[in-house]
């Protein structure tokens, strides 16, 4: 039997579908809306908490520079190996040229040395016997020729046998190689003597060579090393003290091959320090190093391309007043308007 439905119990359905349905559904929109809009994050305009880098040349080469000491960075190391026996600086203490760094034990050495002067006296006491024998050796071969002359001056022949004349004269031959032979012997004492000589001055050489002085006026840049610890001798993978001229400093940057056709000697530079670059100084161009080496990661950056060479450059700061140290990085960048130019005179056949 099919149900019954009265009239007006249908007009409120049919109202019901027409206006309250779309009316939920319109506030449960709304409200889901507001509810997105409460919940997105509150995008705000901050300024950085330091000044990026920038340049003021409208057209520039950027490259990251490293600085160092006008005189570049000397990596000192000993001549002999040794044990430290003194530090004589601290780091960042200025030094003159000729200032001792570093000692090292010299013992073993100072122990050679009166060894070797024990030596020497020895051999110039064999050089005093051997000049004592040469004289007698000559006084002999007078006295042989004294007596084999006055054999010969005897008026009868008769009185003196030729066999005595013979033995006489070969006297004279035996003292007169007698003599050739310490005259020899005096010439090698003599040798012995220099050859002695010699070894004393290759141990004072080791000794004065024991302490590393400073090659130049500079500052201790990085000071690894300490009493006790063993030096050794050469070229280290890790110097154990470096030094430099840090009034002026220079800065070392890289310019990327395919940007090194722009970079001209005249052209304006500036530096910024890394991390505030209100803090920044004019560059004077010092010179080109004409080797183009690879790259070598200064930035660390996962967008720094290493794949390339560089051709660096090496400027000089101007401002001494700048808290900069040696193996600082910062940020370069170079005038390339000029080249522009000198594109476009070129290419509209200008001089």
């Amino acid at each position: 039997m099919a149900a019954f439905i009265a009239p007006n119990t249908a007009t409120e359905i049919e109202l019901m579908k027409n206006y309250l349905i779309p009316a939920a559904a319109v506030v449960v929109l709304t409200l889901a809306t507001a509810s997105i809009v409460r919940t997105q994050p509150q995008r705000q305009t901050a300024e950085p908490p330091i000044a990026p880098p920038r340049a003021t040349f409208e057209k520039r080469v950027a490259a990251v520079g490293l600085v160092e000491a006008s005189s570049e960075n000397i990596s000192l190391s000993a001549h002999i190996p040794g044990v430290v026996e003194k530090v004589c600086v601290t780091v960042g203490q200025d030094v003159k040229a000729g200032d001792p760094l570093v000692k090292l034990d010299t013992r073993a050495l100072e122990a050679q040395l009166r060894e070797r002067r024990s030596d020497l006296a020895t051999r110039q006491a064999a050089v005093a016997t051997a000049k004592a024998r040469a004289q007698a050796t000559r006084v002999a071969l007078a006295e042989a020729q004294r007596i084999l002359k006055s054999a010969q001056a005897v008026a009868d022949p008769r009185s003196i046998s030729a066999d005595e004349l013979t033995r006489r004269s070969s006297a004279v031959d035996i003292a007169r190689a007698d003599v050739d032979s310490a005259d020899a012997e005096v010439s090698a004492a003599d040798a012995a003597v220099g050859a002695a000589e010699a070894a004393i001055n290759a141990v004072e050489t080791d000794i004065a060579r024991s302490t590393i002085t400073a090659p130049i006026d500079g500052q201790i840049l990085q000071l690894k090393i300490r009493p006790g610890e063993y030096a050794a001798a050469g070229n280290a993978a890790q110097p154990w003290l470096v030094m430099g001229r840090v009034n002026p400093l220079n800065v070392r940057v890289d310019v990327d091959e395919h940007e090194a056709w722009r970079v001209q000697p005249t052209a304006p530079a500036v530096a910024q320090v890394r991390g505030n670059a209100n803090l920044s100084t004019p560059l004077k161009f010092v010179r080109f190093e004409p080797y183009v080496v690879p790259k070598t990661s200064l930035t660390g950056a996962s967008n720094e391309r290493v794949d390339t060479r560089v051709m660096q450059a090496i400027y000089r700061v101007e401002r001494a007043d700048l808290p900069l140290f040696v193996g600082q990085q910062m940020d370069v960048f170079i005038d390339a308007s000029g080249m522009q130019t000198a594109m476009v005179d070129n290419q509209q056949g200008r001089p």
